[in-house]
């Protein structure tokens, strides 16, 4: 039910890690590092499927947990054994 409502609940702020990191890092810094190449392109950026509007939100929302929960389960039953 959360990842249904998450997309319309879901503010257009930055989230905590931007936010602090604007108040650490210089602005030219901070802009340099916004437009840099990532490492690892992300399935889902923005948890969201592109061109899919808000159902796309929903819908990656619901697989990052289903994806979480099976790696979570995986690794629970490896520790175990």
């Amino acid at each position: 039910m959360i990842s249904i409502l998450a997309p319309f609940l879901a503010s257009s702020d930055p989230d905590g890690l931007e936010s602090a990191a604007e108040k650490v890092i210089s602005e030219d810094i901070f802009a340099e590092l916004e437009e840099a190449e990532a490492a690892i392109d992300s399935p889902m950026p923005d948890y969201a499927i592109e061109g899919k509007g808000k159902l796309g939100e929903i819908i990656a929302i619901c697989l990052g947990t289903i994806g979480i929960l099976v790696i979570s389960f995986g690794l629970g039953k490896i520790i175990k054994a």
